[in-house]
């Protein structure tokens, strides 16, 4: 078994990275680097907010500087470590690049409700959740001018892991599966960014009426006692905002039916690149998820799914977003 030296970790505030590396280090025994731990220091010794440096960080190269140099040195170490870093995937090679997500409410929840320093503070849920994306975006933005590459994109990464409603233990669980090659590996050998979604957060592009075997009690019973690790990844398409299944919506619907809060799967396309027949991740989604199909399958699994914006629905055009889910 080939394990790669470090574990890279990036992703936005609220999305559960910080307590995930810190656990994920202690069960594998390597030092961890937070990117982010430094940032703040260096925020609070300018009297800034961590949005406010950000911003600052636009126009002085000199902020950025430092920070990359000393991930630079880090990388070219090679020393096994776990490193905290939005842009660390960018400067490691030999590593686990992970990326983790969760639903934008969510992650303001999580930020406002932990203790804050004087240099970060939210007055409302609202607030939180407009800072969060200003600041993701500010940060998004410089890393394409100044470094040519774009932190929303997924094939940047070998695993997304949505934390929406998964528990740290689920999450530092899987991590340090795929990690050691139990799990995703076919996926992750060949190249592809392995996906662990939140069931409940993904997409059908089939009406319920046409799948058949969906409700095989059977099926849905194997899949409960086997786990989510044990089922076939799904195929996913991704807008840029959406995650929607392309193939394996038995399996998706088992792992709904069966409350998992994880499911693996391998993304086919993203936002510009064809999913069949020439066709964009973002126009098939706009093709095949109508309103009364969302409707449907909502009822059926007794979840609820965010109806899609109206420009996604008529294929309007995407922004790369990452804050914004046994064969069929």
């Amino acid at each position: 078994m080939t394990v790669r030296q470090s574990i890279v970790f990036n992703g936005d505030l609220g999305s559960g990275k910080s307590t995930v590396s810190v656990e994920i280090a202690k069960r594998l025994g390597m030092r961890r680097v937070s990117v982010g731990d430094l940032y703040r220091e260096m925020a609070q010794q300018r009297q800034m907010t961590a949005l406010q440096l950000n911003l600052h960080a636009e126009l002085d190269q000199a902020v950025d500087g430092y920070v990359d140099q000393l991930q630079r040195d880090i990388a070219a170490s090679g020393e096994h470590l776990i490193m905290d870093s939005r842009l660390a995937w960018h400067f490691f090679t030999d590593a686990l690049k992970v990326h983790m997500i969760t639903e934008p409410g969510e992650a303001a929840r999580r930020v406002l409700a932990r203790p804050s320093g004087p240099a970060e503070s939210y007055a409302s849920l609202q607030e939180a959740k407009a800072k969060l994306r200003e600041r993701s975006e500010s940060e998004r933005s410089r890393f394409i001018v100044r470094y040519g590459v774009d932190k929303a994109r997924l094939r940047n990464y070998d695993l997304i892991c949505d934390t929406t409603r998964a528990s740290a233990a689920e999450v530092v669980e899987h991590i340090i599966a795929a990690y050691e090659g139990t799990l995703g590996a076919d996926v992750l050998r060949d190249g592809r960014p392995l996906l662990l979604l939140d069931p409940a957060r993904v997409y059908p592009t089939e009406d319920i009426a046409t799948l058949r075997g969906l409700w095989d009690s059977e099926f849905v019973g194997d899949v409960a006692e086997a786990g989510d690790e044990s089922l076939e990844p799904l195929k996913i398409g991704f807008t840029g905002e959406y995650f929607f299944v392309v193939d394996g919506h038995r399996r998706l619907s088992a792992a709904v039916q069966n409350g998992f809060s994880l499911v693996p799967a391998e993304l086919v396309a993203e936002v510009d690149e064809p999913v069949v027949g020439g066709m964009s991740a973002v126009d098939y989604f706009a093709a095949q998820v109508r309103p009364g199909l969302v409707y449907d399958w909502e009822a059926a699994h007794k979840i609820q799914l965010p109806l899609p914006e109206q420009s996604a629905l008529l294929g309007g055009d995407a922004v790369l977003a990452a804050d914004r889910g046994v064969g069929a």
